[in-house]
């Protein structure tokens, strides 16, 4: 019989998860899965409990919270792999404000239905991304995408509201950006033996399709056709950046100036000058990036959906 591990972010959505573990946890035992569960305590706490859950032998790790806690749970289940050559399948439970990975591989945003695709779903094979950056001591790993620029400061910015959830948040970040950061650095990005070096306001790399819980960063994205879906846009005044935002609302940026968009297992993006910002999966990574190594390893995890 099949073992999972539920690891729970309690603080996630808000509470959504803390109010939600009564009920999950009722359902999953009327589905007579052998699972037990375990709250998070602080950040980075939930790699640390999937990297103990793969060595201890579970086959399932459940992350339950959003973008910010799958993460995690997918980092410490990529080191015990790295590590150990332990391998469990990752599974979703969303309770968070975006839930973009979830969006992106096809699992259900409500609870229930996550409950039912834990007890009856298929494992998947997908695609993992790996960054690694001058700023930063040790690689991230990532299943959705990296926003560098623009879309890293409205993260930022989305974070820090307390009134506002999920695509509100960040709907209403991304506004407030546009007159905070609207000048774009010069880059130098680099990819397929290509060099483009040019002003550039937002580059978004992509396993996924959608950021901020409504942004379709890269809609035709796949999690498992070997490529990191690129998409960079150039310089543009407030009101260019104020239309392609509703672009990326309906993922019609496509062909749209200044956007180019282009698919690559490995880009590496370099500041000529000053630093890039910049979030992986919806998390902040670092401000102060001069240097960004970033390669998709193929068929890197199972994931039930």
């Amino acid at each position: 019989m099949m073992r999972y591990k539920v690891i729970i972010n309690p603080v996630a959505g808000r509470g959504i998860a803390k109010r939600a573990i009564p009920k999950v946890q009722q359902t999953l035992k009327n589905y007579g899965l052998n699972f037990d569960a375990v709250l998070t305590e602080r950040p980075w706490h939930a790699a640390e409990l999937a990297m103990e859950a793969a060595n201890a032998g579970y086959d399932i790790v459940v992350a339950m919270g959003g973008d910010g806690t799958v993460n995690e749970v997918l980092n410490g289940l990529m080191e015990a792999r790295t590590k150990n050559n332990r391998s469990p399948a990752l599974g979703v439970l969303c309770a968070g404000g975006g839930n973009d990975f979830a969006y992106g591989i096809g699992i259900p945003r409500d609870l229930k239905s996550g409950c039912a695709l834990l007890a009856h779903g298929q494992k998947r094979t997908i695609d993992i991304g790996k960054i690694t950056s001058d700023s930063f001591p040790r690689p991230r790993y990532f299943g959705n995408g990296i926003g560098i620029g623009f879309d890293a400061v409205v993260n930022f910015e989305a974070l820090k509201m307390k009134k506002l959830h999920g695509f509100l948040s960040y709907a209403a970040a991304a506004f407030k950006v546009l007159f905070l950061y609207h000048q774009a650095p010069t880059v130098r990005i680099e990819y397929n033996g290509k060099i483009i070096i040019q002003p550039s306001l937002m580059i978004s790399v992509m396993n996924g399709q959608r950021m901020g819980g409504g942004f379709k960063m890269a809609p035709n994205a796949k999690p498992d056709d070997g490529q990191l879906d690129l998409c960079i846009a150039g310089s543009a005044n407030r009101a260019r950046v104020l239309s392609l935002i509703f672009h990326f609302l309906r993922g019609t940026q496509i062909g749209k100036k200044p956007i180019k968009t282009d698919l690559a297992p490995y880009i590496k993006v370099t500041a000529e000058k000053d630093a890039l910002p910049a979030q992986v999966d919806g998390e902040a990574f670092s401000m102060e990036n001069h240097l960004l190594d970033i390669k998709l390893l193929p068929g890197e995890l199972e994931v039930i959906c």
